[in-house]
């Protein structure tokens, strides 16, 4: 029998960020390959994620009036209802996305984050519910706070789950591997101090991603995925940010083995794989023989 043909909408589809990550594994986990002929627009990660939006919904438009099968595959958060509301009929959505913690330091972000984006996720859960009718798909459960009942019962969360493949045990070699982004919600979150008190207790730190002005880390910049993999499978301990507890990163880590480092304010957040979290507390930075060097 001849596969049906899907095009398939993605503004990101790396495979050395998050949200490529969770194209690549929504299609490996939904099965597409099996069922569907799949045509991806791109593989690449767009310079615009919010104009890609736009773009994207065009594209599937532009498909289904072509009788085509469509699927929007990201970008998604949830607050963005503009995407919900105009896509085709019948299209197949990915996993929605968005975070829920945010500190009160600044203003404006407590504001869009605390009072503008709630009001947003209502638009959308109103049109998903309307207009998707089939189990919807959370990346994280983070956001189920903000949903109905008659939503969480119709939907799936904590997605990203399925992407832990437990790996075998090596000797570790790095004391701390860190990925680090700049980003407003993030940064409010990332443990400036406790990284600082560990270098001065002569802990070696790695960092990926964005530059991170400390000194006497190492700074990598952006890596291969495969180098990613091989960096985790050495490192002894890497650190989650209040932000989101359960990042690809993460998640990459623990399956390698890393031990993660977080606030012990959030220690009541840790629902997955509990013993392989190691709780800090960042106001008493003076104390910390629960750290041991490799």
């Amino acid at each position: 029998m001849n596969k049906k043909t899907i095009f398939i909408w993605t503004c990101d589809y790396s495979e050395t960020t998050g949200e490529g990550k969770l194209a690549r594994l929504f299609i490996k986990k939904i099965n597409f390959t099996k069922t569907y002929n799949c045509k991806i627009n791109q593989k690449a990660t767009s310079s615009s994620r919010y104009m890609s939006s736009i773009v994207g919904i065009f594209y599937c438009w532009l498909k289904y009036l072509g009788n085509k099968k469509v699927c929007y595959l990201n970008y998604l958060p949830l607050w963005n209802f503009f995407i919900f509301i105009f896509l085709p009929p019948k299209t197949i959505i990915g996993p929605i996305t968005g975070g829920a913690n945010f500190t009160k330091t600044n203003k404006i972000n407590y504001f869009i984050r605390g009072i503008i984006f709630p009001l947003f996720y209502k638009i959308s859960e109103f049109f998903i519910n309307l207009r998707f009718r089939k189990d919807i798909i959370f990346s994280t459960d983070l956001l189920k706070k903000y949903l109905s009942q008659k939503t969480i019962k119709k939907s799936k969360f904590n997605f990203i789950l399925n992407s832990f493949q437990r790996k075998k045990k090596i000797k570790k070699k790095i004391d701390l591997l860190i990925y680090y982004r700049k980003h407003k919600n993030k940064e409010m979150f990332f443990p400036y101090n406790l990284i600082k008190t560990l270098v001065k207790n002569k802990f070696n730190i790695i960092i990926i991603g964005d530059k991170l002005n400390i000194s006497k880390v190492k700074n990598l910049g952006i890596v291969s995925a495969k180098k990613v993999s091989k960096l985790q499978s050495i490192a002894k301990y890497t650190i989650a940010s209040g932000e989101n507890l359960y990042s690809f990163f993460i998640i990459e880590c623990l399956a390698n083995n890393v031990q993660v480092i977080i606030n012990n304010h959030y220690k009541n957040k840790t629902k997955f794989y509990k013993n392989k979290f190691v709780k800090i507390n960042y106001e008493k930075l003076n104390n910390l023989k629960k750290l041991k060097r490799v």
